[in-house]
């Protein structure tokens, strides 16, 4: 790790990660493990439902008799292959309790079993679903997620301006995985990268897109991005996705959307939920929820 200018609070968590861990080999290992680890029963305060559309949701409230509150639709990473909402528990009851907002984690069905445009579709119910609930405010609506969960929100955020059923408050994206075309560029396999690399990317990108139209599915390949809400895009300098994501940021500012942008210098991907307790991981959590309370606030709705 010699010369590979970690941020000084990662260092010592970048030192026990590898670069890759998900390959076609490791998959179904990966599988495996993330529905043992997720089975345990779910705690007091989440609700585990099934849409019915079949759509897995855990729905967080917030504390109290709030009335009627904002909410927040947040979709988990796993570059399109892996994961779980449940794996999200913790950070979705953090923005429950931070904004007073009703959060509903979706558990889309993953590639390459499901490809485009199930996930999407799987993402679209739930939010549908989360409008249409008593206690939600249906103009004070965000979307976000994390990698994988990042480019889905990205493209729900163009989903719904296309459909022009749900309006949003606001897009939340995570270090987002949101353009394929990053797998054909050369000079990127830098040695600070952790947990997904070209290798990864290459493989999740191809099991999502299955044989779909890429101009359509990849949401950095949209041509059109004005009328988009207001979005928070953030990312490290040692992620994979950092030119991608910056790029795209610039698209939407380009396009009239106010987007917000965080970089932190020495971050790799996922640094937020290796080390969530670091202050620069805190930092990154607090610089979304603004995002949001100013999407939230009734003055903005």
């Amino acid at each position: 790790m010699h010369g590979i200018d970690f941020h000084p609070e990662l260092r010592r968590a970048a030192r026990m990660l590898p670069r890759q861990i998900i390959t076609p080999v490791t998959l179904p290992l990966l599988r495996r493990a993330s529905r043992l680890m997720w089975r345990r029963a779910p705690a007091d305060d989440v609700e585990v439902l099934t849409l019915p559309s079949g759509v897995g949701v855990r729905l967080f409230r917030p504390a109290g008799d709030a009335g009627t509150t904002p909410a927040l639709l947040w979709i988990h990473g796993g570059g399109y292959v892996i994961g779980d909402a449940a794996q999200d528990d913790v950070l979705c009851r953090r923005f429950a309790r931070e904004l007073g907002a009703t959060v509903a984690s979706v558990d889309y069905r993953l590639a390459p079993d499901f490809p485009y445009p199930v996930p999407l579709e799987d993402c679209y119910e739930a939010l549908k679903w989360l409008a249409a609930l008593p206690a939600v405010d249906p103009s004070r609506i965000a979307i976000g997620g994390a990698s994988a969960g990042g480019g889905l929100a990205a493209a729900l955020a163009l989903l719904a301006r296309d459909r022009g059923e749900i309006p949003l408050a606001a897009q939340l994206l995570v270090y987002p995985m949101i353009d394929d075309r990053t797998v054909l560029r050369g000079g990127l396999d830098n040695p600070g990268h952790r947990l997904w690399n070209q290798a990864s990317n290459r493989f999740g990108w191809r099991s999502y897109l299955g044989d779909a139209d890429p101009d359509v599915a990849v949401p950095a390949r949209r041509e059109d991005l004005a009328g988009l809400p207001p979005a928070w895009v953030g990312v490290g300098t040692l992620d994979l996705f950092h030119d991608e994501d910056l790029a795209y940021a610039e698209r939407l500012r380009a396009a009239g959307v106010p987007c917000e942008v965080e970089v932190v210098q020495g971050a790799f991907h996922g640094f937020d939920g290796i080390a969530p307790k670091a202050e620069v991981s805190l930092a990154f959590f607090r610089s979304q929820c603004a995002l949001l309370r100013t999407a939230f606030a009734p003055a903005a709705a």
